[in-house]
């Protein structure tokens, strides 16, 4: 889930970051549970459901439900066309969707947010494509993530891989963000930027990295539920997201692909065949 948030940046404590740690692995077991889970016939209300209980069984509370008052879910699923924020509903997932599963909770007083799209079943090359560069892209950003460096590196890598190198669309309207106590905290992090723009980056800041990148055009609209966003043209769209502590040689993932990784290669109704 992203917002444009304001006030002012914070830096944690290692014993915070170690508990930021827990939130975000938190998350990705969750996630891990919908890889294991996700077919053909399945509908994101009913992923909706088991993420809460999952949060719930694990002593934490989801991030998103009554978010700002309005968002009424526990997860943001967004499949194809649609960019961030979809709401969960009783559509059956079939073969060739791709769904993105965002989901934040709160563990002991901290906020662990993240995102990974899945492939279900056969897709076209293109969107291999477009899901292989945008979780690249991902990890070319968090490498830009280490002390004096600035958030314009962080975009500036996102940027270079995917629009410049293969044409997608890098959202505009949509960054990532700070995180901490709160869900959404300063810094903003778009995916787009110059290199040496922009705040400096200082250890023990943790952000929430996620590309938002698009097949064709950049241009998004948001739907009459208020939090909907698709792509302009229809196109697919993918979002990975992950949790970052900034350190000093090499940035801390507070989050964990591999176990979600590890679901989805088990689950033969999931492609991952662009790995």
């Amino acid at each position: 889930m992203t917002y444009r948030p304001k006030g002012m940046i914070t830096y944690k404590t290692e014993a915070e970051v170690a508990l930021m740690k827990d939130a975000a692995t938190l998350v990705s077991k969750t996630l891990t549970e919908v890889a294991t889970i996700l077919k053909p016939g399945i509908t994101t209300l009913q992923i909706d459901a088991l993420c809460e209980q999952f949060v719930r069984d694990h002593h934490a509370i989801p991030s998103f439900k009554n978010y700002q008052g309005t968002y009424p879910f526990t997860i943001c699923a967004s499949v194809n066309d649609v960019v961030v924020h979809g709401f969960p509903n009783k559509t059956e997932l079939k073969e060739g969707d791709i769904v993105s599963i965002d989901l934040g909770v709160i563990l002991k007083g901290w906020h662990g947010d993240h995102a990974y799209t899945f492939i279900i079943g056969e897709v076209d090359d293109t969107v291999l494509q477009l899901v292989k560069v945008t979780k690249e892209s991902l990890y070319k950003g968090v490498e830009q993530a280490i002390v004096n460096n600035r958030i314009g590196d962080i975009g500036f890598a996102i940027q270079e891989h995917t629009e410049k190198k293969y044409g997608y669309g890098v959202v505009r309207e949509l960054v990532g963000h700070g995180l901490g106590k709160n869900l959404h905290e300063d810094p903003q992090v778009p995916n787009y930027g110059k290199r040496g723009t922009g705040a400096k980056l200082k250890e023990n800041l943790v952000l929430a990295i996620e590309p938002m990148i698009n097949m064709g055009t950049k241009d998004v609209f948001t739907d009459k539920d208020g939090w909907t966003v698709r792509t302009k043209d229809g196109k697919p769209s993918v979002h990975f997201e992950h949790d970052v502590c900034v350190k000093r040689n090499q940035a801390l993932i507070l989050s964990d692909y591999s176990i979600i990784e590890a679901a989805e290669k088990a689950n033969t109704n999931l492609n991952t065949s662009y790995y």
